[in-house]
């Protein structure tokens, strides 16, 4: 599904108006630009998610999103971390690093070693997009699995840990499967992040129904 603008984009001096030409584009790029012809299982996917947003339940879920990013970003504020746009509005937090005298390449790779999902990126004063300052997390994920507020404010700490480690093992972190796996710090963090998230219920399936486990 594709939002865009309608309407007057612009008014000359002559009193001329400019409407936005965005709609004839963005179809004729879906179909027959993408589409040979209507995905039924498409059209029916659309139509459970559209049922299911005007639940009341999904309104109170995406408000814990909200509610939850706020108290995540107030985690970070107290441990000393600064953020781009001094904080956050959505469901995304952008975490500015350039404090920490590391990047967020390193600290990415030291999440994935720990069981935390989170990804690199650019910040005002970045020089390169493969090495940049910042690291961008999200709530929505683990509010579906039941976390609250304080549960994120535990999130930071472990984050915060992971950074401080990437600072420490600078040297010995390299991009590439299983480096940094046997550093006594990454693997205390890890089991204390697989027991933290272990207490919290996955979404869709039951781990001991899954064949590789």
């Amino acid at each position: 599904m594709i939002f865009f603008r309608k309407g007057v984009r612009k008014v000359d001096k002559k009193g001329i108006e400019t409407l936005y030409d965005l709609e004839n584009p963005i179809n004729q790029s879906v179909f027959p630009g993408h589409q040979g012809g209507p995905h039924n299982h498409t059209i029916t996917a659309l139509a459970v998610a559209l049922k299911q947003v005007k639940d009341p339940i999904f309104k109170e879920y995406q408000q814990q999103i909200l509610t939850n990013n706020q108290a995540f970003a107030g985690a970070f504020r107290t441990l000393g971390y600064d953020m781009v746009s001094g904080g956050t509005d959505n469901h995304l937090l952008l975490v500015d690093l350039h404090s920490k005298n590391v990047d967020g390449a390193r600290v990415e790779r030291v999440l994935e070693l720990v069981n935390i999902a989170a990804n690199k990126n650019t910040v005002p004063g970045d020089k390169s997009a493969m090495v940049p300052h910042g690291l961008r997390i999200g709530t929505p994920a683990m509010t579906t699995r039941g976390l609250v507020e304080s549960d994120f404010e535990k999130v930071a700490v472990f984050i915060d840990r992971a950074v401080k480690i990437a600072v420490e093992e600078n040297g010995k972190i390299q991009d590439r499967i299983g480096e940094g796996e046997s550093i006594p710090a990454i693997q205390q963090l890890r089991r204390e992040v697989t027991e933290f998230a272990s207490a919290f219920p996955t979404i869709g399936f039951h781990e001991s129904e899954m064949k590789y486990l």
